[in-house]
């Protein structure tokens, strides 16, 4: 009988892994919004996100609720590292019957303790220097946390029943409490319960610790779980510590197999049956019980104290933690066994000695493994959601049976090793209970809320408002007015070139149709099939040598008709005269839709002779010279009006062209009559805004930060092109590290220590933004980034990286959507509609790439422009098929 109750005591390794992957599977469902309300382990936020740094400093104040004491605490901390603190406390006794009184009077009474305890040891230099004593109260019961100083009580435990508190937020009750005590300098500043005391009060020895297990009366664990996946809570950024809450672990049946019925026995004795399964086999409240109900049963089957009188055993509560620890804690013969049991009433052999010994280590090894197979859930946990290999870390312990049972530590570090060998956990043991832990949480809150001040004084200017952006849109407007009117054009900031394509793509669109591509050091030739299947298309890159580029024009022209012919003798073109489209993306004049006059050259272009030249008639000349006669030029256009007539092939309301990439641009289908620069009111015709020179007469110059002059003046054409200059890939990575620059010199990042890198113009690519910014990216990546740029950063800096990153992308965002709430708005008010649905095409690196960006400039543009419904289709080869597809409209309209 004794073998078979220990064998029932005792749970086998692949029961422990299966026991785990529950655990685990209970703790995604706590974590999740939709799954919270039916998790048994309930995954509450605590509002802690951060651990000490050992900067904090100041003095703090501590009550904590104990089980029959209130403990107030003064904690001095010298920002050493937290290596020093100087504390002071007094224990006061609780009134008997309080804790079942009213919870008014319990509050009061708290407060009562606090005012005695400050006026027996504090001096008038206590306070901070704004003149308040941040209090940090340990209340060990489960709320619901919406803030760090905002607690809800959800149920009493541990023999408190106070009336007129659950349901009410506890801080609020303490600090009213101490205002009646004319205490008004304190101030509750945070509200925690000890498992995360615990966690805190380790993290003071010099380490971080992420992890807290109370074995205790109860038994709970909290951890520091990345915020985004705690979907309970708002904050989505860095790390919030969770508290599990694990007692009711096995509530749904679970665990009914590994209950035994000295276990079932305990349940249904208790006063909340079925309830807080888990901690019923765990805590030290009820593990004496447990023994207590398998030596009845035992002495039953005549396996102890036969013939005895074992009348004490029956009464509950006879058996307690404290019988149990000192018996599995002699290791020095039965004497000091037989003396507790004989204390209890009982009269056992030496047999009888043995064997209550075997069964107490029994139930206390059970308790100390399932501890490691909560801890080990933890741990796996930590290390998938943080995408790591292998996780190292600390583990905060304290409690009564962490404390009394010897053999624990090694239990828990053994099986929580052998269930999660991915994991390496170093067990730190609690210095003195939570009240510590208590005040470094209020010191950290402290320390955060003043970072938060400095952080939001850095990049509140980046921070555009509702009323910002529609100064923005009211002024995109104005300057597009000015740009379409005859007499203004020459001095608008936006360019408004008209572009002489009269009509986007309805869909008739046949035939066979060449395009080129020219913007830079490659070039493009395409073959552009349009039937009534949709578009295939065939192409070729060339490359352009930089002795052409900067030899003469005839030359340069010359060589790209050469590759025209090439690519027309591989296609077997060469006895076709086909239409063309020619995208060509530098600064023209347009005089018609296959006429347009070089401005100047870009990119690295110097070729002679073609500045102020029609480029059309250069690439005639170059295909005369070179008997070339099957090249008929019907179209010149830019990439923009490319993008828009790409997408408007498969959506005829495609009306505006889009591009965000390295540069910004955007063109939209005008009236006729609104275009002074061109003779004619009949119709239609697309303006290319060259709206990345918005701002240059210096309208937008109340939205540049200083960020943004420093990034303009180090730029080759300083004042020009503002407003590309705040939304463009070009610029975004350098006005990134020059905010980096500045709040690594007060201090707020990196310890205030810039790497060389870090000081070098361009190092930060925008494509750094897109993959800091990819939600659930493990910050792991980010310091990746950071180490790329020899930049020592902890999980803090990772986290306000982010949030730079965020600001100035989402300003991009927000100033995009103004420009283009500014074009729907006008194109809806053209036609006099009360609601305009249209669409825009969009091409560009940062708008494709960038997590957010697409995201954020939808979101503004319905806030902005709420009468027009405006859907966004990205473009598939703007410049190549958008050119066939000029072309081929400019056939069908001939």
């Amino acid at each position: 009988q004794i073998q078979r109750a220990l064998r029932s005591l005792c749970i086998p390794l692949e029961r422990l892994h299966i026991m785990k992957g529950h655990m685990m599977q209970d703790m995604c469902k706590g974590l999740s919004r939709q799954t919270h309300s039916q998790a048994k382990v309930r995954m509450l936020p605590t509002y802690i996100c951060s651990t000490p740094n050992g900067t904090e400093k100041g003095n703090f104040l501590v009550v904590e609720l104990c089980q029959n004491q209130i403990r107030t605490l003064l904690v001095t901390l010298y920002g050493d590292g937290n290596m020093s603190p100087q504390m002071v406390y007094k224990i006061f006794d609780m009134p008997e019957g309080i804790v079942q009184g009213e919870g008014e009077a319990l509050f009061d009474f708290i407060a009562q303790c606090v005012s005695q305890f400050l006026a027996e040891t504090t001096t008038p230099d206590t306070s901070s220097s704004e003149g308040h004593l941040p209090l940090g109260f340990v209340f060990p019961f489960t709320c619901r946390q919406t803030q760090l100083d905002k607690a809800e009580l959800l149920s009493w435990s541990k023999g408190f029943s106070c009336t007129g508190v659950v349901g009410k937020d506890v801080v609020q009750m303490l600090q009213s409490a101490i205002n009646k005590q004319e205490l008004s300098h304190v101030k509750v500043v945070a509200l925690m319960n000890d498992t995360v005391g615990t966690m805190m009060t380790c993290c003071t020895e010099g380490r971080p610790c992420e992890i807290a297990v109370v074995a205790d009366k109860g038994s709970n664990c909290c951890f520091m779980a990345e915020a985004y996946l705690v979907e309970t809570a708002e904050e989505t950024s860095g790390r919030m510590c969770v508290n599990t809450e694990w007692g009711c672990f096995g509530d749904d049946g679970t665990l009914d197999d590994i209950f035994t019925p000295y276990d079932k026995s305990v349940d249904e004795e208790s006063c909340n049956p079925g309830e807080k399964r888990f901690e019923k086999l765990v805590g030290t409240l009820y593990l004496g019980e447990i023994v207590r109900h398998a030596l009845i049963a035992l002495t039953a089957e005549k396996a102890v104290f036969t013939g005895s009188d074992i009348a004490a055993l029956k009464e509950k509560g006879a058996f307690t933690i404290q019988h149990v620890l000192n018996i599995i804690n002699n290791e020095d013969g039965m004497t000091d066994v037989k003396r507790i049991l004989e204390v209890l009433g009982l009269q056992p052999t030496e047999r009888d000695c043995g064997r209550v010994q075997q069964i107490c280590r029994a139930v206390v090894g059970r308790a100390a493994t399932l501890h490691a197979v909560g801890l080990s859930a933890i741990l796996s946990y930590m290390c998938q959601t943080r995408d790591l290999e292998t996780l190292m870390v600390n583990v905060g312990l304290d409690g009564e049976l962490y404390k009394g049972y010897g053999r624990f530590e090694e239990i828990l570090q053994g099986v929580s090793r052998l269930l999660s060998p991915e994991c390496l956990a170093t067990l730190l043991p609690s210095k003195d209970g939570s009240g510590r832990g208590a005040a470094m949480v209020t010191a950290v809150a402290l320390r955060l809320a003043a970072l938060r001040r400095a952080v939001d004084e850095v990049l509140g200017p980046l921070r555009l408002t509702h009323a910002d952006l529609e100064k923005v849109q009211a002024l995109m407007r104005q300057e597009m007015e000015r740009g379409l009117g005859k007499h203004t054009n020459a001095t608008a900031s936006v360019r408004m070139l008209p572009t002489y394509v009269s009509h986007t793509p309805d869909g008739t669109e046949r035939g066979d149709f060449l395009a080129l591509d020219l913007g830079g050091t490659n070039f493009r030739v395409l073959v552009v099939h349009v039937s009534q299947e949709g578009i295939s298309m065939a192409s070729e890159i060339y490359v352009i040598p930089a002795a052409v580029m900067r030899g003469t024009g005839e030359a340069l022209f010359d060589h790209i008709i050469d590759c025209i012919m090439d690519f027309q003798m591989k296609q077997n073109l060469m006895t076709q005269t086909l239409p063309l489209g020619f995208t060509f993306s530098f600064p023209c004049q347009q005089v018609g839709l296959d006429k347009a006059l070089l401005l100047t050259w870009t990119k690295g272009f110097t070729a002679s002779g073609c500045v102020g030249q029609d480029v059309v008639q250069l690439l005639r000349e170059a295909a005369q010279r070179k008997q070339h006669s099957g090249l008929r030029v019907v179209a010149l256009l830019n990439d923009t009006v490319g993008t828009m007539m790409s997408c408007g092939y498969d959506d005829p309301k495609c009306e505006i062209g889009l591009i965000v990439g390295t540069g910004t641009n955007a063109c939209y289908m005008e009236e006729m009559r609104n275009v002074g620069t061109v003779e004619g009111d009949q119709g239609r015709m697309c303006i290319n805004m060259e709206w990345g020179a918005f701002g240059d007469n210096g309208c937008l110059d109340h939205l540049f930060t200083q960020f943004d002059r420093v990034v303009d003046e180090s730029t080759i054409n300083p004042g020009k092109q503002r407003f590309e200059k705040l939304i463009s890939g070009m610029y975004l990575g350098e006005i990134v590290r020059q905010i980096l620059l500045v709040m690594t010199e007060k201090q707020l990042l990196f310890q205030g220590k810039a790497s060389p890198k870090l000081q070098t113009r361009n190092i930060f690519q925008t494509k750094f933004l897109s993959t800091i910014e990819f939600n659930g990216l493990a910050l792991r990546q980010i310091r990746t980034i950071l180490n790329e740029l020899d930049l020592d950063a902890s999980f803090e800096d990772s986290v306000l990286l982010r949030e730079v990153c965020q600001t100035v992308s989402l300003r991009a965002a927000q100033l995009c959507a103004a420009g283009l709430a500014a074009v729907v708005e006008k194109m809806r008010e053209n036609r006099g509609l009360d609601q305009l649905a249209v669409s825009v095409g969009v091409d560009g690196t940062l708008y494709k790439l960038h997590p957010r960006f697409s995201t954020n400039v939808q979101k503004t543009l319905k806030d902005l422009a709420p009468k027009c419904d405006v859907s966004f289709h990205l473009s598939e080869d703007g410049s190549g098929k958008g050119a066939a597809l000029v072309a081929a409209v400019a056939s069908r309209a001939a």
